[in-house]
């Protein structure tokens, strides 16, 4: 039998399973992955939380493995208050978003850096929007900012309404929900200090997340909203 490769991860999400064990969701970079963790209640118990860095072997060729070994691999991102908050975030759109092994070893690396730089105290919003940002482009659902859907330049004088299934529509007339040029053009660049940019970053993920999340409301927002 094939001796398992250790692979770094995370756990997502974890909950009891049958007498002693737990149901593990880990991130890897080869994609998101259920495992069985056996005595999970006993020594190994304490690793099965999330923002823990680990390394795994798992076994099995199915779609739910088990865990053969799991052993941290490096200090653990302590996370506080709105921080903590929005590493919970981040898990749920991994959970909600990312097909089960499928390999994306880049967006293992920058779900990596972000905890550690929430967990370093860095502005969170920019953090938020830039893994947003990353995980659309990651599952192949991200946009131009910087041309239209008509590939026309973005102009900063100009007003923007985004189509999901295909990019920024320049609009004529102001309606609810528009983005100004200005603002898009900061995204692209990811000049966070622009005036409005945040505040429209916020308002352009959400919407282009929307489609992909489905109706189901995010636990980690009603968290946020509950603070």
């Amino acid at each position: 039998m094939d001796q398992p490769t250790p692979q770094p991860a995370y756990v997502l999400h974890s909950r009891a399973y049958k007498e002693t064990s737990a149901l593990v969701d880990l991130l890897t970079p080869q994609g998101r992955v259920r495992a069985v963790l056996r005595r999970a209640r006993g020594k190994g118990g304490s690793l099965v939380r999330p923002f823990v860095p680990l390394e795994v072997e798992l076994r099995g060729r199915g779609e739910l493995k088990n865990v053969g070994r799991m052993d941290s691999s490096g200090i653990a991102a302590w996370l506080h208050g709105d921080a903590l908050f929005s590493g919970l975030y981040l898990n749920e759109l991994l959970m909600r978003l990312l097909p089960a092994e499928a390999p994306y070893p880049a967006l293992f690396e920058h779900y990596t850096l972000t905890l550690q730089a929430l967990a370093a105290g860095r502005p969170l919003e920019p953090l938020l929007r830039a893994f947003e940002w990353r995980l659309l482009d990651e599952l192949g659902y991200a946009f131009a900012l910087h041309h239209d859907v008509n590939d026309a330049p973005v102009v900063a004088d100009g007003l923007y309404r985004l189509l999901v299934d295909a990019g920024l529509e320049r609009v004529e007339l102001f309606q609810p929900g528009l983005f100004k040029g200005t603002e898009l053009l900061a995204l692209a660049d990811a000049d966070w200090a622009a005036p409005g940019a945040l505040l429209a970053a916020k308002r352009l993920m959400r919407q282009a997340l929307a489609v992909h999340l489905g109706p189901k409301p995010l636990v980690s927002r009603e968290l946020f909203r509950k603070r």
